[in-house]
């Protein structure tokens, strides 16, 4: 049957009208069970070993035209919505976007599910789900505000499968209900499912802001991702939404196993389990005690599970590697405590070395380290962080495993970040090139042949002027910010966290701001663009938001500045602006504190579609300066071995990093004691101001001081290289030509390669 008469048929029966008279909702509802079902009728790819990705997040975003790619009909769908006088774009306004994740962790997972899909690989995505997500973000009186960002319509991507699994809590069980949303393979007939988790008896009543009762395990558990955990029942909370994942995902991974045929002390030759950070750690004694109960001696499904799990790490930031309370898994889990505590036996039985224990003196369990013990393989997310890893953070443990350890550079999948995104530059490279890097995007390193075709390079600074034209559109039309569209775009849109170092990039804002009150004004304007959410128990994070919000009144204000400088902070940022903002960048702004950011994604993202990475020498940054040369990327800072040093007291003088010294710097001490000058504190919350303010003079951790007059000057050398606009778009040629590396696709091939062995 021909689509059209599909789609005819859609909306015959479940409204009683064509296409052609339906509203863009009842539109959108058509083609999202269209695609349904054409997913649905797609086989799972077959292979003796299948993958199982276990994740706390998921961020797919809006999946409509993603699937339409997916499943080669988006140019005949769009089509005839053009013959019918409308546009697929506004119908894909009417999509929610899934609420499954927060930020790079999520996009990640994201775009492996897409590439894993994409090459055939038999491997499906376990999580949890949340009704909504981690929360909308709204700003009030400069200051973010959280609200409950629900996402599950009555028809959704969510495909019920009927399948229930008894997750044992201590006093309690729950049943853990199975939804799949359907991962069809772009360029293939195959689709993949991402295996989501919830209560049978979800919450159903509203609550004030993000508050709810966290106690109330039965209802509440997939209710948010990532509860607020700055109380004991926050971080329970987090346990239980643990627990039940992997207790439900490994459940469902031992049946999927006998059902193809297999018994259970074949696990590991027909199993591969990839642990995406700390948070689903607990399979690993979930599995166990699950092949421990139906039979096996604890000797073989230790081996079993130890040569079934692998585990990537995403964080040199200490804090982030989980370490729970052993009370907390005795309440919530009290069955996996003597296996925790077998294990952690066994480690300290060889390995006597305390940085090594599972089991710390504090009687907290040590995710990581269960990872690295029990599974097979370790690796890192950038060439430099793992590098990190082997050398400084964990080299107790690449010591005693150096066999274990890899890395696998991330990736991002094109399909969605650029050729989606971005389809004024995609048709312009097709002109070039061909459409063959729709496949294979390492096929974009023939855009280097036009490097010195002024027609081309002129083209490609049309493109993103008509993309910051829109994106100038969009955010006049959701939140009445004015931007003027000739300006340098400048954007750093990440979670917010000091180490990515937002507040550096205000202190430059106050540098421009004081420098054009001077009098002395700059080459051109210049429009600083963030998009971050800080976690609601974050406290220094949502001072930093308050700080840019008040730096954009104060200057909105000010018709002095306002023509030089302008500032945005968008509201609620998602994938979905990360759609907008970022084929219209032009500074694509990296600057965490070098040997902080494990890779960053947004990077690769940013390049692909033509911006120029000002950053530190810090994750996925080295590998981008070294594929596209010094010239094509500004970069500044400390080195990594350099603030290591700092962090642990190694400089010649042995005193480590003192930021009130560098705080007394006449061009710093300005900086900084703006913000609690008169200026900023008529507009905003004296409280938050200072406590910012003292940060930033006494402690620093993430040392914005140490870097930030190299930061300006850099900085403002690209914006000054900006206005040599032909040499600028060669610099966006080479990076989009040098992007493909960073392809979700290559990432994917090398894990299976080096860990899975799928096929």
């Amino acid at each position: 049957m021909q689509l059209k008469e599909q789609l005819w048929e859609l909306t015959k029966e479940r409204f009683g009208c064509g296409p052609d008279q339906c509203d863009d909702h009842q539109l959108y509802e058509a083609l999202l069970l269209l695609c349904s079902h054409l997913a649905a009728q797609r086989p799972a790819p077959e292979g003796e070993r299948k993958l199982y990705y276990f994740s706390a997040e998921f961020l797919m975003g809006k999946l409509l035209s993603n699937n339409l790619l997916a499943l080669g009909i988006y140019d005949q769908v769009r089509e005839l919505l053009g013959d019918m006088g409308r546009e697929l774009s506004g119908i894909e306004t009417m999509e929610p976007e899934p609420s499954l994740g927060n930020g790079g962790l999520g996009r990640l997972a994201a775009c492996f599910l897409d590439s894993i899909a994409a090459l055939g690989l038999p491997g499906d995505g376990v999580g949890l789900n949340y009704h909504y997500g981690l929360f909308k973000q709204k700003f009030e009186n400069n200051k973010q505000t959280e609200l409950p960002d629900p996402w599950i319509e009555p028809d959704s991507w969510l495909m019920p499968t009927g399948k229930t699994f008894t997750v044992p809590f201590g006093g309690f069980d729950l049943q853990a209900v199975l939804y799949d949303i359907a991962i069809p393979g772009a360029g293939n007939k195959c689709a993949n499912r991402l295996h989501l988790f919830d209560v049978a008896q979800p919450a159903q009543e509203p609550w004030i802001g993000i508050r709810f009762d966290k106690g109330d395990i039965a209802h509440n558990l997939t209710s948010f991702l990532y509860p607020d955990d700055s109380d004991e029942a926050g971080q329970l909370l987090r346990v239980y939404q643990q627990y039940f994942m992997v207790s439900a995902g490994a459940q469902l991974i031992l049946q999927e196993l006998e059902e193809r045929g297999y018994t259970i002390d074949t696990l590991a030759d027909h199993v591969v389990i990839q642990i995406n950070d700390t948070h689903p750690s607990m399979v690993i004694p979930e599995l166990i005690r699950l092949l421990v109960e139906r039979g096996m001696s604890v000797n073989r499904a230790i081996d079993q599970v130890s040569r079934t799990c692998a585990y990537t790490n995403h964080t040199i930031l200490a804090e982030a590697l989980e370490k729970w309370p052993l009370s907390f898994l005795e309440k919530a889990a009290p069955q996996l405590v003597p296996v925790i505590r077998e294990l952690d036996r066994r480690v300290k039985e060889a390995h006597p070395d305390p940085r090594v224990c599972i089991l710390d003196g504090q009687n907290r369990v040590h995710m990581a380290h269960m990872d690295i013990h029990y599974g097979f393989s370790v690796n890192g997310v950038a060439a430099l962080h793992t590098e990190i890893l082997k050398h400084s953070e964990l080299k107790p443990f690449f010591d005693l495993y150096p066999k274990k350890f890899n890395n696998k550079t991330n990736g991002v999948t094109f399909r969605r970040w650029l050729e989606a995104c971005d389809p004024r530059l995609s048709a312009l490279i097709d002109d070039c090139i061909g459409a063959s890097w729709r496949q294979d995007a390492q096929k974009l390193e023939g855009l280097l042949a036009f490097q010195e075709d002024a027609n081309i390079l002129q083209r490609l600074l049309e493109v993103k002027q008509a993309n910051k034209q829109a994106l100038c559109q969009a955010l006049f039309s959701r939140q009445a910010v004015e931007v003027d569209p000739l300006s340098v775009f400048d954007v750093q849109i990440k979670r917010l966290h000091e180490y990515k170092r937002q507040q550096m990039n205000a202190l430059y804002i106050i540098h421009q701001y004081l420098e054009i009150k001077s009098g002395r004004l700059p080459q051109r304007p210049v429009t600083v663009i963030f998009g971050a959410k800080a976690a609601p128990a974050y406290v220094m994070a949502k001072h930093i938001i308050h700080l840019i919000l008040c730096l954009r009144q104060l200057i909105e204000r000010d018709p002095q500045v306002r023509p030089w400088l302008n500032v945005v902070m968008v509201e609620n940022y998602n994938v979905t602006r990360a759609e907008q903002l970022i084929p219209a960048c032009d500074i694509s702004e990296q600057i965490s504190l070098a040997s902080k950011e494990a890779s960053g994604t947004g990077n690769m993202k940013f390049m692909a579609n033509g911006a120029v990475t000002l950053g530190t020498m810090d994750g996925a940054n080295v590998e981008i300066a070294q594929l596209v040369g010094e010239e094509n990327i500004y970069t500044f800072g400390a080195s990594s071995d350099r603030v290591i040093g700092l962090y642990q007291g190694s400089e010649p003088d042995g005193r480590g990093y003192r930021p009130l010294e560098l705080y007394h710097r006449p061009n710093v001490e300005r900086l900084v004691d703006f913000l609690v000058s008169p200026e900023l504190l008529c507009v905003g919350d004296p409280a938050c101001l200072s406590a910012l303010w003292r940060d930033m003079k006494t402690k620093d951790w993430f040392m914005a001081l140490l870097d930030v007059e190299d930061y300006i000057a850099v900085k403002q050398r690209a914006i000054e290289d900006y206005g040599q606009r032909l040499p600028w778009a060669r610099k966006m040629l080479v990076n989009i030509a040098k992007s493909g590396y960073f392809s979700s696709d290559r990432t994917i091939g090398q894990y299976n390669e080096d860990i899975w062995h799928l096929k």
